[in-house]
């Protein structure tokens, strides 16, 4: 335990959970981390290490006994008969049977249906008459002879949730932390190690969370698959509800006018939407519309994969791009007061998941159900004035991020001005985010500043989106700007020395070249002024030249941007056969070398890259797979497709590129004798420090079919 976690359980004692434990015990139970943590905060919930064993055990047992996989419910049901009574764990949902005039529970697991509810039971629990929530629940077996009769009788049913309001004891103890931990704390009660994240991604996982505290909330977030869009939707709170996009309907979310019944909005604080987008999909226009006027007043979310990544929308399209084709109307996205850039977030890694302690979830959950009464949104207008251009939806998307924002970090409204700051700009680059990109889809929509002042500051402060600062070029394309030399990736990406190892042009005999005489190249002559200046991978691909390459044995100086840099510059479709990509030195050669095809390629422009390899032995084909699974996911994220197959019968080594490059590998990548991978040796993130075997390297244009 750290000093954080001996904090947290001493001053929130029964109200924490060692958050590594729902992993421990969940196995292949389908049951929510609430569930289980409500369980485990029963069973579990001293720092004692033999007791917190102890409990694990029990609530494993609890589960074994009484939670309900559905491939066993003829045997809990037998459980039920021949004792006559027992408890189970399930999600129970309730309908009204109008012709008995009386409400009957259906049991998702167990299989059982028309079970008896009584009418205060669900008054209590109306979410029962919507989706259903999971329930420890005791069941009583009570055959009366009447076929018609239903043997089950519903004896107790306990929802797994808070069933009070601790805010008084929550906003006292708050005084006991100071800001960091707090937000640590926040971090780890939804299951993440907060010495893994930055200040500004501990920020935008907070702002994930602004649903569950916050009324009228609209938020949208677009990013790459496995970062941990839906999880905290799914997994954090019994009052939000995770849907898929493709079952989104009016009844479903509203009212079924067929029979009167409240949809999902009506009984749950959020409601989100996972895979909502994809230019294909279709949606209903009057669904469009009804959910604009009821995101005017309403609470929701949005999470979807990107296609692309980020300059590459700039240039081409906008940041909605994904969002199908009746969602993308200004009127409706203009109602959104965040959008979270996705991208931002690493996929989730084993490591970043912690081991300490947080709040159980349900707990933190009733909370900030519970301050979605309060309003924080005007708090920061004694420190700071914004900018009188901002329309009123403008200001409302700022003035409600803020807010809660606020409950979230300093739940009882004081704050001062430098810890408000920093709030106030995250909530403004949200909703600047939205408004960008509006102007953009819709050319009536007029520009805003997007600034702030401080009480007694003559200058306003403007507020950047990130990839405002990064892509300006792209960010603001159509508007006049002062001319500027845009040459793509910056020079950072390539060793700033690295000149092309130039083949010795054919018909020269096949001779050993050393590093320093291939690495020199004659710069070509001077061009006129009114010549177009050549971007840094124009350059590269104009010295690219036919010829071969020879290395000796222990030659160092040798690296793939030397190699390749010049010969993949400007390409947008690569394949590579190489059927020894197989072992992790090797896929980390195919990575080092989508490196290269990264610093010499265009960012707006996507880049696909086909690996054709072999299997490796059979025992190890798995991690072989899951290796270069790794390398797609994460260069997917830079605009570098790969895609991969294993051929039985490829044997000679070569890169093609669509810029009509024929590379024949006599080693293919695996070029580099073994070195340290120690993560503090240079070698490993420096080629040319690396001895190579022998091996050459052939250069030719790819014959016209004319």
């Amino acid at each position: 335990m750290n000093d954080l976690d001996r904090k947290v359980t001493s001053e929130f004692s029964g109200y924490t959970v060692r958050k590594d434990l729902v992993s421990k015990v969940k196995g292949n139970a389908l049951v929510p981390t609430y569930v289980l943590e409500y369980l485990l905060a029963k069973f579990a919930t001293t720092t004692d290490a033999n007791s917190v064993q102890t409990g694990v055990e029990h609530v494993r047992s609890i589960l074994a006994d009484n939670y309900v996989h559905r491939e066993e419910a003829n045997l809990i049901q037998s459980k039920i008969r021949e004792k006559g009574r027992y408890k189970v764990i399930d999600k129970v949902q309730v309908a009204l049977n109008e012709k008995l005039d009386q409400y009957e529970a259906a049991f998702e697991n167990l299989g059982i249906s028309r079970v008896v509810v009584d009418a205060q039971t669900v008054k209590n629990n109306p979410k029962l008459l919507v989706t259903g929530i999971w329930c420890m629940c005791t069941i009583v077996y009570a055959y009366s002879g009447d076929p018609k009769d239903v043997p089950w009788r519903l004896h107790r049913l306990m929802p797994v949730q808070m069933s009070h309001d601790d805010r008084e004891n929550y906003l006292a103890m708050r005084s006991k932390f100071t800001a960091q931990e707090w937000i640590d704390l926040l971090m780890q009660s939804v299951g993440f190690n907060p010495d893994l994240f930055s200040d500004r991604a501990k920020l935008l996982h907070l702002v994930r969370m602004i649903p569950f505290v916050e009324r009228n909330y609209n938020l949208i977030e677009l990013g790459p698959k496995g970062t941990g869009k839906s999880h905290i939707y799914s997994e954090f709170s019994p009052h939000g509800m995770l849907i898929s996009g493709g079952e989104v309907t009016a009844a479903k979310l509203f009212v079924n006018n067929s029979n009167g019944q409240i949809g999902l909005v009506g009984f749950w604080d959020t409601v989100a939407f996972d895979e909502f987008a994809g230019k294909t999909k279709k949606a209903d226009r009057a669904l469009v519309d009804i959910m604009k006027n009821y995101m005017a007043n309403k609470s929701f979310s949005r999470g979807r994969n990107t296609s692309h990544n980020v300059p590459y929308m700039l240039k081409n399209t906008d940041l909605f791009e994904e969002l199908p084709a009746q969602y993308h109307d200004p009127a409706f996205l203009d109602r959104i007061h965040y959008y979270v850039p996705g991208w931002e977030f690493e996929q989730i890694r084993s490591e970043m998941f912690t081991s300490g302690y947080g709040f159980v979830v349900d707990y933190l959950a009733e909370i900030l159900h519970n301050l979605r009464n309060v309003d924080y949104g005007l708090a920061f207008e004694k420190y700071f004035a914004l900018s009188s251009s901002l329309s009123t939806r403008d200001k409302d998307g700022v003035r409600k991020t803020f807010s809660g924002l606020m409950k979230l970090i300093y739940p009882s409204g004081e704050a001062t001005m430098d810890e408000m700051e920093p709030l106030l700009r995250c909530a403004i680059e949200g909703r600047k985010r939205v408004k960008d990109q509006l102007c953009r889809i819709d050319s009536t929509m007029a520009e805003v500043d997007f600034s702030y002042t401080r009480v007694g500051a003559a200058e306003p402060t403007t507020v950047h989106t990130l990839e405002e600062i990064e892509y300006p070029e792209l960010y603001w394309r159509g508007r006049q700007q002062g001319e500027e030399d845009v040459e793509g990736p910056a020079d950072t990406t390539v060793e700033s020395d690295e000149k092309p190892n130039l083949p010795v042009a054919a018909p020269a005999p096949a001779a050993t070249v050393s590093a320093e005489k291939t690495s020199t190249v004659t710069p070509p002559a001077a061009q006129p002024t009114a010549q177009p200046k050549l971007t840094r991978i124009e350059r590269a691909a104009a010295a690219a030249q036919e010829g071969r390459l020879t290395f000796t044995e222990d030659q160092r100086g040798v690296t793939y941007n030397k190699l390749f840099g010049a010969f993949v510059a400007g390409a947008h479709s690569i394949t590579i056969v190489d059927p020894y990509i197989r072992l992790p030195r090797q896929i980390r050669n195919f990575a080092e070398f989508l490196e290269t095809v990264f610093a010499y390629t265009e960012r707006t422009e996507e880049v696909h890259v086909h690996l054709v390899t072999a299997y490796t032995d059979a025992k190890y084909v798995d991690n072989q797979i899951e290796d270069l699974n790794q390398v797609q996911n994460l260069f997917g994220q830079l605009g570098i497709v790969v895609t991969y197959e294993f051929s039985d019968t490829a044997h000679d080594r070569s890169i093609e590129t669509d810029t009509g490059w024929i590379i024949a590998l006599g080693r293919g990548l695996d070029i580099f004798q073994q070195y340290d991978t120690n993560w503090l040796s240079p070698l490993t993130r420096q080629q040319q420090l690396r001895r190579v075997r022998e091996f050459s390297v052939i250069y030719q244009r790819a014959k016209s079919n004319g």
